[in-house]
This record gives structure tokens, C-alpha cells and sequence, in this order.
């Protein structure tokens, strides 16, 4: 049963993650996501990209053209690469309001992540979360 209340990337995203039974599958899903990240110019690996509250190394980037902004991402490690991936299509290619309006916990329990991520890496995908709010925030 689709949600009309997410844009229809989001929506896309959820239904993939329901199609897949178990913890397993998901896992490697997300590690596919990754995968399928385009790598961060090596210029763009900075301290002040970096996210702090990662267990693993993780890289943002974010560039505000006119009023949409569209982030670009990294990581050292596959999995957390993959939550990369996920983080970046919620909110790449949204205004400050859509970004601000949109659920992130909400959208990771429909993927059925949360409930299986380690407390360092939930951590880490808050990090990644309030990084990208505060950035359009600011």
C-alpha cells in the first residue's frame, strides 16, 4: 500500500525495502546502495566535510542552487556507505522547507532499518541527519 505523503523517490525506496523478507536482504540491499554511490572527489574527504558521530568515516557535501539543495556523500565503510546512499536520496534535490518538513525516522522505520542498526551506526545516521537539517537550516 503506497503513502502518498513522501515524494515518489522516497515512496520507491520504502516499497524496494518491503519487497526484501528478511534482515539479511536488507543488509545487502543497503551495501548495493552504496556501491551504486558515486565516490567523493578526494579533495572533498576534509576534516570540515567530515561527520562527526560516525564510527566510520563519513564525508558530506552540500551545494544550495537557487532554492533546491543537493548533497553528495562518502564513506570508508560499505555498510555505512550504503546508509550514505539512503540519507542522500531523502533529501538530495529538496528545498530547505521539503527538507525541514520530511521525517527521516519515519521514512528509516518503513525501510526497516532501524530496529537492526548497532547503536554506533544509529548514532551515525543521526549525525548525517542533523548535519543536512542544520545545513538547510542555516
Amino acid at each position: 500500500m503506497r503513502c502518498m505523503s513522501y515524494p515518489s523517490n522516497i515512496q520507491d525506496m520504502i516499497d524496494d525495502f518491503a519487497f526484501l523478507d528478511d534482515w539479511e536482504d536488507r543488509y545487502m540491499h543497503v551495501i548495493d546502495l552504496g556501491k551504486g554511490l558515486p565516490p567523493l572527489a578526494a579533495s572533498d574527504k576534509t576534516d570540515q566535510n567530515k561527520v562527526k558521530g560516525c564510527a566510520s568515516q563519513v564525508w558530506l557535501v552540500s551545494e544550495r542552487s537557487d532554492e533546491v539543495w543537493t548533497f553528495a556523500g562518502d564513506s570508508d565503510a560499505h555498510i555505512v556507505k550504503g546508509l550514505v546512499a539512503i540519507v542522500l536520496e531523502i533529501f538530495s534535490g529538496r528545498s530547505t522547507a521539503e527538507i525541514a518538513a520530511l521525517d527521516a525516522n519515519d521514512i528509516l522505520s518503513k525501510l526497516g532499518l532501524a530496529e537492526h542498526l548497532s547503536a554506533q551506526r544509529a548514532n551515525g545516521l543521526a549525525s548525517m541527519i542533523s548535519r543536512i537539517k542544520s545545513e538547510a537550516a542555516a
